[in-house]
């Protein structure tokens, strides 16, 4: 944007980048773009956790931060008490700290006042050779890839050979332009300044975020630091409910990759619930949106299997396999042990919650690490805690304990061998695949229990006895017995020797035994859904 302060034009560049933690690379590349920070606090709410770590990874480029307090107009506002929350936790000074809100207009000059008088301009670079940094990108119907830029060092003109640092791919920039907001085409841009450029890119796969233009003539001698590739953490199945939508479901996660490189999928086959696809995300929020955009923008109804993570298995033969998908997991014979991802969570709450807060840790396998008193009434735990027991309803759980108070952030720490075991469902004998989930063998008996009670009530009776069994390996943990229909075979006997009546008897239970060894159970849908449903809860 324009933006004239004392008679003196200035252009300022600004990006608003998302807080949650699942795109935690992406908000470090839009740090790396930028100069500087506001750092935008709710005067009613306070500090929360995810606030912290954005403003730790701002610190970390060197960014100069202007704390704002926002919505001072609500009636529960303390903006002072919030700018000495800052001041203790962050060490930010909040002398200054600008009030303003966002409903009413209160405070927006001053705040880009502030931009222009403490945020430093961009260095002269324009003598070193183009390296500009890409930290956006967005598929376009007609045009391709859109590329959003930072030019570092060096200049780029329209119709200039490209190349792209990381993945070697070259092209020609048809078109560069800023963004004012919308985009309006230039003829070149220098260091410091930010775009858009087109270049008939086909996928947003080629143009990572983090990457490095440079001219494919002059190219530049190292890429800019920081960047990797996107790594799907959490994994869950995706299966249409109607058979004849899987080729919908596909074009339909065609069409979002194009937009979202992180997101991951390779087809899949259920003997329960036909053919659909396993999908990697960066983590449970990335997951939730794309379930979303499938059912409300492509109009899919779907199946959600109960969301798992990457395993690591270590073999007897000094092999390491990663395992997303309990189906693929190596015989017990074959493996030595199994590692799992952790992640270091830090739980921001008020003092009165800490309990509560403390017994779900426990409850989840977490290992405490420490507990400081951040202000007089709030604190911060941290956990060390397998991302297996937070990719369930691990976040409704701390908001429900807490009343929405407590707020979380964390980080994946790398993996840890745990006693972790495969659990398999037998129907009549007969394992099912689809219900097969990776547990730690202290939580098994308990999901076991849970998930044969449950199919029990789903699946219908039959003429026959059903047994319904957890196993681990041959070892059965937890059984339930659908009981038979029974006809009565004994309605037409009146009286008589009771001989009679045990003849009939055994020769019904004859036919039962027969019938067992031959008969198939078919478990129905509703009872798939339901127990799909039980597994997210109970895991």
């Amino acid at each position: 944007m324009r933006y004239i302060m004392n008679n003196e034009p200035y252009c300022l560049n600004l990006i608003d980048t998302p807080g949650h933690v699942d795109f935690s690379y992406e908000v470090s590349r839009s740090l790396a773009a930028c100069e500087g920070a506001l750092l935008v606090v709710d005067a009613s709410q306070g500090v929360e956790a995810q606030t912290l770590a954005n403003v730790y990874l701002a610190l970390e480029s060197n960014l100069e931060i202007i704390p704002v307090l926002n919505k001072i107009d609500l009636p529960g506002a303390e903006p002072d008490r919030i700018a000495q929350e800052i001041e203790e936790i962050i060490g930010l000074d909040c002398s200054n700290a600008i009030r303003c809100s966002a409903k009413e207009g209160i405070g927006i000059i001053e705040i880009l006042d502030a931009i222009v008088t403490k945020v430093p301009p961009p260095k002269d670079t324009l003598k070193n050779p183009l390296r500009a940094l890409i930290f956006d990108s967005y598929y376009d119907a007609y045009r391709g890839v859109i590329v959003y830029f930072r030019v570092i060092d060096g200049s780029i003109r329209k119709g200039d050979k490209i190349c792209f640092m990381a993945n070697k791919k070259e092209y020609v920039a048809d078109e560069i332009g800023v963004l004012s907001p919308n985009q309006m085409e230039a003829d070149e841009l220098h260091a410091g300044e930010v775009g858009y450029l087109s270049a008939s890119i086909r996928s947003v796969a080629d143009a990572r975020v983090g990457d490095t233009i440079t001219h494919f003539a002059k190219r530049a001698e190292s890429a800019l630091p920081g960047y990797s590739e996107a790594t799907p953490m959490v994994f869950c199945g995706l299966f249409p409910l109607e058979a004849d939508q899987f080729e919908e479901l596909r074009e339909a996660l065609g069409r979002l990759q194009l937009n979202d490189a992180a997101l991951k999928f390779e087809p899949e086959s259920s003997s329960a619930m036909g053919f659909g696809f396993r999908c990697g995300f960066l983590g449970l929020l990335h997951m939730e949106i794309v379930q979303e955009r499938l059912e409300r923008e492509y109009n899919l109804n779907l199946i959600i299997t109960a969301p798992s993570v990457v395993y690591r298995v270590n073999c007897s033969n000094n092999e390491t396999v990663e395992c997303s998908n309990p189906s693929l997991l190596p015989e017990p014979g074959k493996r030595r042990s199994i590692e799992e991802p952790y992640v270091k969570i830090e739980l921001l709450t008020p003092k009165d919650y800490i309990g509560p807060i403390m017994e779900l840790g426990q409850e989840r396998r977490g290992e405490f690490k420490e507990m400081n008193y951040i202000t007089e009434n709030r604190a911060k735990l941290t956990y060390m805690l397998p991302l297996a027991e937070m990719v369930g309803d691990f976040f409704d759980q701390l908001k429900s304990r807490s009343k929405g108070y407590a707020s979380m952030e964390y980080s994946v720490v790398g993996y840890r061998v745990s006693d972790l075991v495969k659990l398999d469902i037998q129907i009549n004998g007969e394992p099912v695949e689809a219900l097969s989930t990776i547990v730690h063998k202290e939580k098994a008996y308990t999901v076991g229990r849970a998930l044969t009670q449950k199919l029990k009530e789903l699946i219908p009776r039959q003429m026959f006895k059903i047994p319904i069994q957890a196993c681990i390996g041959a070892k059965v943990i937890a059984s339930e017995a659908l009981s038979a229909i029974r006809k009565d075979v004994l309605s037409k006997c009146y009286g008589g020797d009771i001989s009679r009546k045990k003849k009939l008897l055994k020769k019904q239970a004859e036919g039962k035994k027969r019938m067992k060894a031959i008969g198939r159970v078919e478990v129905p849908q509703e009872a798939f859904m339901a127990v799909l449903k039980l597994e997210k809860e109970v895991l």
